[in-house]
């Protein structure tokens, strides 16, 4: 069994656990908010962090891209629990694996910019500010771990797939303790390229309503210590699968989404009748939720409760796993004895063409703590992956 020890979680709903609890289960109010940053001459609704991010001045030029610095601030939250365990354990013991899909894009962007311009890259430019093994090798640097050190890019399934992996190193043997999770930045190429598929809604995005036209991308980093002490929650199953459809649509009969599921449950020993709440991918495109919606009924009937918490956040893309995974971990935490569960933002008109599920309103509540936890996480490509949470010690 791994268990979850800690969670460090930055997204637009806040950079504290109190806060990001507090705008999800009590007021429902979401980070997404109307801005230009990364679409000249086009309001859009994103999920942005606006914080004060650590320094990196003293870091090599490679090494330095907002990205960084969004999982350096999630990894401050946790660091004293990271250190302890580099202490019980040694350094070698301790691996890092993260998802992510952007890395230092927007820097690439910029330089690019001033190439245009000057004709000459920007001095402190510098290639591997965009690798996608940037967040890894950081932070194992920043720590001190000297176990494994790698990123997951495969979209959006990239942070579930980091975590699935993380479990793997634990129970191989090869790891104590591993910090997993994942982090993405907005930058120009992503809003502009899911622009370009048609997929982006210019207001907040509308999961499973027969009016949704399209996601929010949002940004975020969530972090989590993995070990085998015993904890309020544990990672208890995961499944992983590929449609090999489409480059950028789901199967239509989702194959790959309910294979995902099935393996996860199977992981987890449990019935589908245990699931006390589903996280949706729900990104709000027109093809994603009929895929989801179809399997899931089908999977789990009309009655587990369900919520798309896109809406929230905005689709952080590589990172959007790990940070509705930090939402479900902070739902079941001890505090939430009643079972809170995270709601679903729409505008309620439900499309007839999808079977119905049950859907979470905002401030329903189970009456016990919440036992089992689904989330699901589709990407680009047919990259599909599924966690099942479960209530620890």
């Amino acid at each position: 069994m791994v268990y979850l020890n800690e969670c460090g979680i930055v997204c637009s709903l806040g950079d504290t656990h109190d806060a990001i609890k507090t705008r999800l289960l009590e007021q429902a109010r979401s980070g997404v908010q109307m801005t230009d940053a990364w679409s000249a001459g086009r309001m859009l609704s994103l999920g942005r962090v606006e914080l004060d991010f650590p320094a990196m001045g003293s870091w090599p030029q490679a090494q330095r891209s907002r990205n960084n610095q969004l999982a350096l601030a999630a990894t401050a939250q946790i660091r004293p629990a990271v250190d302890r365990a580099i202490a019980k354990y040694g350094a070698d013991r301790i691996g890092v694996v993260i998802g992510t899909s952007t890395s230092g894009v927007a820097e690439t962007e910029r330089a690019l910019r001033e190439y245009h311009t000057s004709g000459r890259l920007p001095v402190d430019f510098h290639y591997g500010k965009q690798e996608m093994g940037s967040p890894a090798s950081m932070l194992a640097q920043e720590l001190g771990a000297g176990g494994p050190a790698y990123a997951h890019s495969s979209a959006c399934s990239s942070s579930a797939k980091a975590m699935a992996s993380a479990a793997r190193l634990i129970n191989m043997g090869l790891c104590d303790a591993v910090l997993c999770g994942g982090v993405d930045t907005l930058c120009a190429f992503t809003v502009a390229g899911f622009s370009a598929l048609e997929s982006v809604s210019a207001a907040q995005c509308n999961p499973l309503s027969a009016n949704r036209n399209g996601i929010n991308i949002g940004e975020g980093a969530a972090l989590f210590l993995m070990t085998r002490e015993p904890a309020a929650v544990t990672l208890s199953g995961w499944g992983e699968s590929s449609d090999g459809h489409h480059m950028s649509a789901p199967d239509p009969a989702g194959g790959g989404a309910r294979l995902s599921m099935t393996q996860a449950l199977k992981r987890a020993g449990i019935t589908a009748a245990q699931v006390d709440y589903i996280n949706l991918h729900g990104t709000a495109t027109v093809q994603n939720d009929a895929m989801e919606s179809r399997v899931v009924h089908e999977l789990f009937g009309a009655d587990v409760a369900v919520s798309s918490t896109k809406p929230f956040t905005g689709h952080a893309l590589g990172a959007a796993a790990a940070i509705e995974a930090a939402l479900c971990w902070l739902a079941m935490q001890e505090w939430n004895a009643e079972g809170r569960l995270p709601p679903h933002l729409w505008d309620g008109v439900a499309d007839p063409a999808l079977p119905p599920l049950n859907v979470v309103a905002p401030g329903t509540r189970l009456g016990r703590p919440i036992d089992w936890i689904l989330s699901n996480s589709f990407a680009f490509g047919g990259s599909n992956a599924t966690l099942i949470f479960g209530r620890g010690r």
